[in-house]
């Protein structure tokens, strides 16, 4: 896409506008590292043209505060302070499972898994955010907490003007399939392939 120009132009009777302002479902997946960071890189761009955030965690602990957070639930306080951006949601889905899954049992971790989708299938039905970011959202899909095949169909159905990304490894092709964007991120070399655990403002 050279200087950002498509490649081919459609024969859909949509205007460049109207095919430049649709909703895009988007998907990070691979084994690589930044699939998150991206995510929380593009909720940093659309709270800067305004847009209502909603971001959603479905794996790492509620007792874990990464950085992105507190950027982001600050930018949200800086909205209602100032007017400036856009407001800003960020929602632990769940009682604080993580990946070991010690808090609890499975039967727990997969309950409050489907309740946080619920809670999204609502806001979706709702419109109540511009941009919402389902966090490690492909692990509780192939954990079969969450139904992959409502997934889809909520996603693919959603109204208005709703743009969506989703995050984690693994992503079930039949989301690849009705998603429009998907990035796999893959892995080359990691500090951990040399025995290094994640480390301060890079991980977290």
């Amino acid at each position: 896409m050279p200087q950002g120009q498509p490649l081919t132009v459609p024969d859909d009777g949509l205007s460049t506008r109207q095919r430049r302002n649709r909703p895009l479902l988007m998907v990070h997946t691979g084994d690589g590292k930044g699939k998150s960071t991206a995510a929380f890189g593009l909720s940093i761009r659309a709270w800067n043209q305004g847009w209502n955030i909603g971001v959603f965690q479905f794996v790492k602990s509620a007792k874990w505060r990464i950085g992105e957070q507190t950027v982001l639930e600050r930018l949200g306080r800086l909205h209602e302070e100032s007017g400036e951006g856009g407001p800003v949601e960020w929602h632990k889905m769940g009682a604080g499972w993580s990946w070991t899954k010690k808090q609890g049992d499975a039967e727990d971790h997969a309950r409050t898994a489907a309740e946080g989708w619920q809670e999204i299938k609502r806001r979706l039905a709702a419109e109540t955010h511009d941009l919402y970011v389902l966090d490690e959202f492909t692990y509780p899909i192939a954990w079969g907490w969450v139904d992959l095949e409502d997934v889809v169909t909520t996603l693919r159905d959603r109204p208005g003007k709703q743009h969506v990304v989703i995050t984690g490894r693994r992503a079930a092709p039949e989301l690849i399939e009705v998603a429009d964007l998907v990035t796999d991120m893959g892995k080359i070399k990691h500090p951990m392939d040399v025995g290094q655990k994640g480390q301060r403002g890079i991980e977290w």
